[in-house]
């Protein structure tokens, strides 16, 4: 076994994060960040390091797994969702469950929320509920306590921000907690291919696939039309694409946007 092989096993056992589902660019690129920020040169140093120095294993954790995101990214998307797929689902059924997979700081969740709970406030009798996951314990911790620079809220229109954020003294906003209350964080490893939870009416896993390797990317794919329930709703990134091994698995709604439905 070479050193980089080594070094990933090491990484695996420590974290639980599969890297060889992951692009071994990446993968490289990724370590020789911290490589060059504690000046070692080799994966064998790297690894004897990581072994016998823990404050070296939140550092490479976040930066295997990045989490940069702003609130209401890509607003064409959640427009769509706002106007076409919410009001259906809860005037049919009076209730709505969302999944967020590989949520990072929990900007995405909170957009939804925010949208869910404005539609919601017109209609009576619904009940909805969003989960969220990431596999990183810290940026969770910062998810739920739900504070952010002005920078992440760029998209956010006055109204909104007047009405579901809390200005802070320092310059920050923090979510209001009528709308913390609506999100449930947990830790989940997307690598598993095992869903969190079935029949969801809408999974959304958004830039997160683009540094998965194809077979990971079909397994995730596969592990999203399990969670669904009939008829439910994936929204990929608008980089990210479907593979021609899964493509049968769910037609699509809106391309532009990259929204699919589950066949079954």
């Amino acid at each position: 076994m070479d050193e980089f092989q080594a070094l990933l096993q090491t990484i695996q056992r420590l974290f639980g994060i599969q890297c060889t589902s992951y692009k071994e660019d990446y993968i490289k690129r990724r370590l020789a960040s911290r490589m060059n920020a504690r000046h070692i040169k080799t994966y064998k140093e790297y690894q004897e390091f990581l072994l016998q120095n823990k404050d070296e294993h939140e550092p490479l954790k976040n930066a295997l797994t990045i989490n940069v995101t702003k609130f209401f990214r890509d607003t064409p998307v959640y427009e769509t969702l706002r106007s076409e797929i919410f009001p259906p689902i809860l005037r049919q059924r009076k209730k709505l469950r969302l999944w967020s997979a590989g949520c990072s700081s929990g900007e995405e969740p909170y957009s939804y929320a925010i949208m869910l709970y404005d539609t919601t406030t017109i209609m009576k009798d619904v009940d909805w509920m969003i989960t969220a996951t990431d596999i990183d314990e810290v940026i969770l911790k910062r998810a739920r306590e739900g504070i952010y620079e002005k920078s992440s809220l760029e998209f956010v229109t006055e109204s909104q921000l007047r009405r579901h954020f809390k200005a802070l003294d320092d310059g920050r906003y923090e979510i209001k907690p009528h709308i913390k209350e609506k999100v449930r964080f947990q830790h989940h490893d997307l690598m598993t291919s095992v869903p969190i939870s079935r029949n969801f009416d809408i999974i959304s896993c958004r830039n997160v696939t683009i540094y998965f390797s194809d077979k990971q990317k079909n397994d995730l794919v596969k592990m999203f039309h399990q969670g669904l329930s009939p008829g439910g709703f994936y929204v990929m990134g608008m980089s990210e694409f479907l593979g021609r091994e899964v493509e049968s698995y769910f037609s699509t709604y809106k391309p532009l946007q990259k929204i699919f439905v589950r066949k079954d």
